[in-house]
């Protein structure tokens, strides 16, 4: 893809200047020559759609009615949606929701280098999308060692149409990414641009003993982090979560839960206590707390809700099972108070087991993400573990 326009076409080097400045800076360190080449000879605004969807309410930015924001778009150092609603249109007042991005080049380039690639090394990619990883993939190993899988097939042609506009042919498949593409197979290295919140054991299957799979993770509390897995040839892999990035959730995972439609119903007669624990301690800004009652909660959600109706109630978080079978409530009265109403139904008591998950963090010295790994053996059983994977996370207990 070509910008319009001789301005915009001469605006191209100085943004990828400014570009690169800012990747390295988040970085701590300039990109490795191989992969500035890279970043070079695959501009990453030929793999953008003509509108992206950009800020907090996913606002359209036209290339046609807006070039000079769409190619400012193209050159920060931030996540720029690609596709919304799974490429459906929605109307003028429909719903947005973001299903596919080009993610923030600092991340892209993180992950890549993450990956520890050799000349000779073959790559399955999970996850298309636009494209411009699998170029940049292509563009440092060639491209008949780069095989990129992606669901959606109208991406897939896109991607496809925007490698071969900037001469790279790599494989790419479209069809289910938690199958992988074992004809392409075996890989040294495989690598995602979605989160998964278990990994799929066709990608341990397809990968040489010793070789690398490096995952977004992803749990129903918190969608944070990667995971670099080292493949033992036994059909198991194991390795440490990196506190780094976040990103969408493959489509074969996603779960669509809401409080009030799946979960809550009127005949619930929910037993009432009272907590100490504040819901912004796990479920606030400290990312690490909430990464350990992910790793310890695998099958919990959560939801806030501001100004529920509720007499005495100014905020409250709710707390629910991905089997919609327990949930919890937990009350702010909008003053500065130590205790919490606390509201629970269902077989599990689900606050006190996050105040138990909690606890244990707590206990253990406020662990964050990249002193907890995960062991997966070869009967697909995710084992998350602290520091050594003799340190099993424990299983949720309910506190008190």
């Amino acid at each position: 893809m070509e910008l319009i326009g001789a301005d915009e076409q001469a605006a191209v080097v100085p943004a990828m200047g400014g570009l690169l400045g800012s990747v390295n800076e988040s970085l701590g360190a300039p990109v490795a020559p191989v992969w500035e080449a890279a970043f070079r000879g695959v501009p990453r605004h030929a793999f953008l759609p003509e509108t992206v969807w950009v800020g907090g309410e996913l606002e359209e930015c036209s290339r046609k009615s807006d070039p000079e924001g769409w190619l400012r778009h193209a050159y920060a150092d931030t996540a720029v949606v690609t596709q919304v609603n799974d490429g459906k249109d929605v109307g003028a007042v429909g719903e947005r929701w973001a299903s596919c991005s080009a993610s923030a080049p600092s991340v892209v380039f993180r992950m890549l280098d993450m990956l520890d690639l050799r000349a000779e090394h073959h790559v399955l990619e999970i996850g298309t999308g636009t494209g411009w990883n699998a170029a940049l993939l292509a563009h440092r190993l060639g491209a008949d060692r780069v095989t990129s899988v992606e669901v959606d097939p109208v991406l897939a042609a896109r991607a496809e149409g925007s490698l071969r506009g900037v001469g790279l042919d790599p494989r790419v498949v479209c069809g289910d990414g938690a199958e992988g593409y074992a004809d392409g197979g075996p890989y040294d290295r495989v690598i995602a641009t979605c989160s998964v919140r278990a990994v799929p054991p066709a990608w341990i299957a397809q990968t040489r003993p010793g070789g690398v799979i490096l995952v977004p993770w992803e749990s129903p509390w918190l969608c944070y982090g990667l995971l670099r897995l080292t493949v033992d040839g036994y059909g198991g892999a194991s390795g440490f979560f990196f506190p780094y990035s976040a990103f969408m959730l493959m489509r074969g995972q996603r779960t669509d839960l809401r409080i009030y439609r799946d979960v809550v119903r009127g005949s619930h007669v929910p037993l009432a206590s009272v907590s100490l624990l504040s819901p912004w301690a796990v479920a606030g800004e400290d990312w690490a707390a909430q990464f350990a009652v992910g790793l310890q909660l695998p099958d919990v959600w959560r939801a806030w809700h501001d100004d529920p109706g509720v007499d005495g109630v100014a905020r409250r978080l709710w707390a629910a099972t991905t089997d919609a079978g327990s949930w919890a409530a937990v009350d702010w009265d909008g003053t500065v108070s130590d205790r919490f109403a606390v509201w629970e139904h269902g077989g599990r008591r689900l606050w006190r087991e996050i105040e138990g998950a909690y606890a244990w963090w707590r206990g253990a010295g406020r662990p964050g993400p990249g002193r907890f790994g995960l062991t997966i053996a070869p009967d697909g059983t995710h084992v998350p573990w602290l520091d050594t994977p003799d340190r099993p996370v424990p299983a949720p207990v309910a506190a008190g």
